[in-house]
C-alpha cells in the first residue's frame, strides 16, 4: 500500500513516515499543497493523510481537486483545526475520516488500516494463495494454523507479488511499490529481501521463481 502524507511540520511527519513504514507501508512525504496537486495527479496511492493549513494551496482546495478528478482514494485529514464547522466542512468536501490535533499514533494507525479496508476494491481482506493465507489489514501471514513471521519489508514483497500473482514482477516494479521518494534503496537490497522471504516460504509450498533478466514470479506448489 502506497500513502501520501501532505504535512509541513517536518517533527511531525518524520514521525508519521517512521510509523507507517515500520508497519510495511511505503510513504511519500510534501509538505505544499500544490505539490501534492501535482503528486495526486501522477501517482497512484493508496490513502491520503491531509494537513490543512498548507503552503501555496490548502488542504481543502486539495481536496476539493482530488475528488474533481473524480479520484476515489480514501482521504484522511490530519489538522489542528478541531472546530465542529471545520470537522463538518471537511467531510462534505470529501474526506474519509478526520483526525485532529494532537493525537495518539497507535489511534492514528488503526483509522489508517480502517481507511485501506474501506477503500480496497475487493471486500475480501484476506488473500489465500495455495496453503498461504494472507491478512491484508491484521498484516499476518499464516500456513494452517501456524503464522510466518515476516519483517515489514518481506511483508510488503509479499503483497506485491500476490497482486500481480501469475505475472512476473521486475526489481523496479517491487521499489516503486514498496519505498517512498526519500528512500534510497538498490537491487542489491532488494534480492536480500526476496531471497529472505522466500527461505520462509519454501516451508510452506509457495516458491519465488527468480526469472533471469526480468524479475520474480510467485509460485504455489499445490
Amino acid at each position: 500500500m502506497r500513502i501520501l502524507l501532505v504535512e509541513d511540520d517536518e517533527i511531525l511527519s518524520d514521525g508519521i513516515a517512521r510509523a507507517m513504514r515500520l508497519a510495511g507501508y511505503a510513504l511519500d512525504h510534501t509538505s505544499s499543497g500544490l505539490d501534492a496537486d501535482h503528486a495526486l495527479e501522477t501517482i497512484a496511492f493508496d490513502l491520503l493523510i491531509l494537513d490543512l493549513g498548507l503552503p501555496r494551496i490548502d488542504g481543502l482546495e486539495v481536496l476539493r481537486r482530488l475528488r474533481a478528478r473524480n479520484q476515489m482514494l480514501p482521504v484522511l485529514i490530519l489538522t489542528a483545526r478541531d472546530r465542529l464547522e471545520d470537522r463538518v466542512t471537511g467531510l462534505d468536501f470529501g474526506a474519509d475520516d478526520y483526525m485532529t490535533k494532537p493525537f495518539d499514533l497507535p489511534e492514528l494507525e488503526a483509522r489508517v488500516r480502517a481507511l485501506l479496508r474501506r477503500g480496497r476494491t475487493n471486500s475480501n481482506v484476506e488473500v489465500v494463495y495455495g496453503p498461504l493465507r494472507f491478512d491484508t489489514v491484521g498484516r499476518r501471514v499464516t500456513v494452517g494454523d501456524l503464522q510466518v513471521d515476516l519483517s515489514a519489508r518481506e511483508l510488503a514483497v509479499l503483497e506485491v507479488l500476490l497482486q500481480r500473482g501469475g505475472s512476473i514482477v521486475s526489481k523496479e516494479q517491487l521499489i516503486e511499490h514498496m519505498y517512498g521518494w526519500d528512500e534510497e534503496v538498490s537491487h542489491n537490497a532488494m534480492e536480500v529481501n526476496v531471497h529472505r522471504l522466500r527461505k520462509k516460504l519454501e516451508p510452506a509450498g509457495v516458491n519465488i521463481r527468480t526469472i533471469r533478466g526480468l524479475g520474480y514470479l510467485l509460485e504455489s506448489q499445490s
